[in-house]
């Protein structure tokens, strides 16, 4: 049985029980419970990030490419085979969204020595685009953790998260650096 400390209202809480009930073998239902609120808290932080790039007129993987670009290192931009690597795609799925937001403008390939080779950067437009949605999306998150959360509490619960990530990372290396949807992880 969970603590009363642990309640707290939310998804996890309604089946907590059941969830630790079913894992065989001793299970630590505090663990279990920070792990499942942090992947459940992730995953609407991913629709906070979806319904923003809708907002936007962008999928939430054409906001990936524009962060990975608009976060990248100088001016030159990125091959799309580095695009791939960073965001976990292939060279075919990279191709077509690269496409897809040069054709809107978002994005333009620069001289290479073939299309595979040929750097894409963002266009003045799509860092634009890219940006007015990164505050909005900044924003809402602010939001939802100012009305739950005091100021002190979310500078202690970040630094918390802080400690937990750089013990993973020990373990299991970087965390990708950019946000990735579901079902996908950067490649090392």
């Amino acid at each position: 049985m969970v603590s009363q400390r642990m309640k707290s209202g939310d998804s996890f809480e309604r089946e907590v029980d059941e969830w630790v009930d079913a894992i065989p073998g001793e299970v630590d239902a505090a663990t279990e419970a920070v792990r499942q609120r942090i992947g459940r808290i992730a995953r609407q932080f991913e629709r906070v990030l979806a319904d923003v790039a809708e907002d936007y007129e962008m999928s939430a993987g054409d906001w990936e490419a524009l962060s990975v670009l608009a976060r990248g290192p100088g001016d030159d931009g990125l091959t799309p085979g580095e695009l791939g690597r960073v965001l976990g795609l292939t060279s075919g799925t990279v191709s077509v969204r690269v496409d897809r937001l040069a054709s809107s403008g978002l994005v333009e390939r620069t001289n290479g020595t073939d299309r595979r080779q040929r750097p894409v950067r963002l266009t003045e437009r799509g860092h634009a685009a890219w940006g007015r949605a990164t505050v909005t999306r900044t924003s809402t998150e602010s939001a939802i953790l100012r009305d739950c959360l005091s100021e002190k509490e979310i500078d202690t619960l970040g630094s918390l998260l802080g400690t937990l990530l750089a013990r993973l990372e020990t373990e299991y290396g970087p965390a990708p650096r950019h946000d990735m949807t579901r079902g996908r992880s950067a490649r090392r």
